[in-house]
């Protein structure tokens, strides 16, 4: 039986390590916008069969003082379920890794590819602006994304080309997937 003194320390323990978790949980976020810019899910598809880590590392644009960094992206992303680890025997115990359903998501030729959406959501623009919330919550404008970049939302992106173009992908990639399910499931709504 815990002594209150342990009980108090084991609740402290508890509460410091739900700090930490919530601290760090943008590493898995973030890790999840680089697989899709190093296009991981695409390299794995296109192997057509589990894909060992030292192929996937040959297969990457990587600087070469990068490479043993990846087998902690991809054991974020496994541990996030982007990814699975496939054992085999190609290399002798090497871990090989093959799509789950939520990376061929991010494939580029999917029909439903939602690889655009982690660009955009985590673009620094997006981001910014949850960095001034202490900020915004004493001043006047009407969204933190004003009170970051001057401008309204819209007017940013009509005067940058390359996030507009990040979000009207994103949008297209949810709306094709949306409008595709509302079709399906409400079918009787559209009848006559």
């Amino acid at each position: 039986m815990e002594t209150q003194g342990e009980e108090h320390a084991s609740q402290l323990l508890r509460a410091q390590t739900h700090i930490w978790n919530h601290i760090f949980k943008f590493i898995n976020s973030l890790s999840l916008k680089w697989a899709v810019e190093l296009s991981i899910a695409d390299i794995i598809h296109n192997y057509g069969q589990p894909m060992p880590l030292s192929q996937l590392i040959a297969s990457l644009p990587l600087h070469h003082s990068k490479s043993s960094f990846i087998s902690r992206l991809m054991k974020i992303l496994t541990h996030s379920g982007f990814f699975s680890e496939h054992q085999g025997t190609p290399n002798e115990g090497e871990i090989m890794y093959v799509l789950t359903d939520a990376s061929k998501l991010l494939l580029k030729d999917h029909s439903f590819s939602m690889r655009y959406l982690p660009q955009l959501v985590f673009d620094p623009i997006m981001i910014n602006p949850w960095f001034q919330f202490s900020t915004w919550f004493t001043n006047e404008d009407p969204t933190s994304f004003q009170t970051e970049n001057g401008m309204t939302f819209w007017d940013f992106a009509r005067c940058e080309p390359k996030f507009n173009h990040f979000f009207n992908d994103a949008m297209a990639s949810d709306s094709k997937w949306v409008s595709s399910v509302v079709i399906e499931k409400c079918e009787g709504v559209f009848n006559g």
